[in-house]
């Protein structure tokens, strides 16, 4: 069977033709959004190799990594740019993602990964539920028809490929035995890191590509960007998102209860400044 028959869904599967363009031609702030999103999952296969090189002599990772999630998330990319530029063909989407690529394949390398591999799958479970609270959101926001189903595809995509890390977290957390304290610094550092190193570059391609001659104003893109973080601040699934940031920890349920508002903080920095 080749990868292409294993996807859940296809993006052959989705009509573009049938797009309600002017439902959603004027709303910059998802333009933002989903532009930003497609650069980042088009630039999976870098992060995937880095991966695949980590967790060697675990085929098992390995194969999935490779010829599962790495396919999953292109397809998303390739997606969500088809979308952009079905709606929006003005806008120059090879060359800001190109912009994109430039910056980010040089600060996507495997010395960004936690040296155990234990802890680089809690860092990945960090991510996941980033996106999945991102498409999530995303899938509330919108009454696009199209984008409603692309959007609750990757949602789906993205809750099953935490799943997945999850459970191979919990294979290396029995054989390496690092402690909770561990997990949670991981949690939080990946946390302070996930927006400077993913969707803020991203915006900033977007906003460069957008208008140029406000480049180097950095009031302006905060001002423009701003607005579309604050949708998705109004639309975060703040009990996923929390549940899904402290489910590696495996706490007592008390403790967990007293542990998601202030957490429910700290995940807004999935998005936000």
């Amino acid at each position: 069977m080749s990868y292409t028959q294993s996807l859940p869904w296809t993006i052959e599967s989705l009509d573009f033709s049938q797009i309600e363009i002017q439902r959603i031609r004027q709303n910059e702030d998802l333009f933002f959004l989903l532009c930003s999103a497609s650069f980042v999952e088009s630039g999976s296969d870098l992060y995937t190799h880095n991966l695949v090189d980590h967790f060697a002599g675990d085929e098992t990772l390995q194969t999935w990594l490779s010829q599962h999630w790495e396919h999953e998330e292109l397809q998303h990319g390739r997606a969500l740019a088809t979308y952009v530029k079905t709606v929006w063909p003005e806008f120059d989407w090879d060359k800001g993602f190109a912009s994109f690529w430039a910056e980010y394949g040089a600060v996507c390398t495997a010395e960004e990964l936690e040296p155990c591999r234990g802890l680089e799958l809690a860092a990945r479970c960090v991510v996941e539920t980033g996106t999945a609270s991102l498409y999530r959101a995303l899938n509330d926001i919108t009454d696009e028809p199209v984008l409603k189903q692309l959007t609750g595809h990757i949602k789906s995509d993205e809750v099953r490929h935490y799943k997945n890390f999850y459970q191979h977290f919990r294979l290396y957390r029995e054989r390496e035995g690092f402690s909770r304290y561990k997990i949670f610094r991981v949690i939080l550092r990946r946390l302070n890191e996930i927006r400077s190193e993913d969707s803020d570059i991203a915006l900033r391609h977007v906003f460069n590509q957008c208008y140029p001659h406000l480049a180097e104003n950095q009031a302006e893109f905060k001002r423009i960007t701003g607005r579309a973080q604050d949708l998705l601040k109004r639309n975060i699934p703040a009990e996923m998102t929390v549940k899904m940031l402290l489910k590696p920890l495996e706490l007592p349920p008390r403790l967990q209860n007293a542990m998601e508002k202030p957490l429910a903080k700290l995940a807004e920095r999935l998005f936000l400044n």
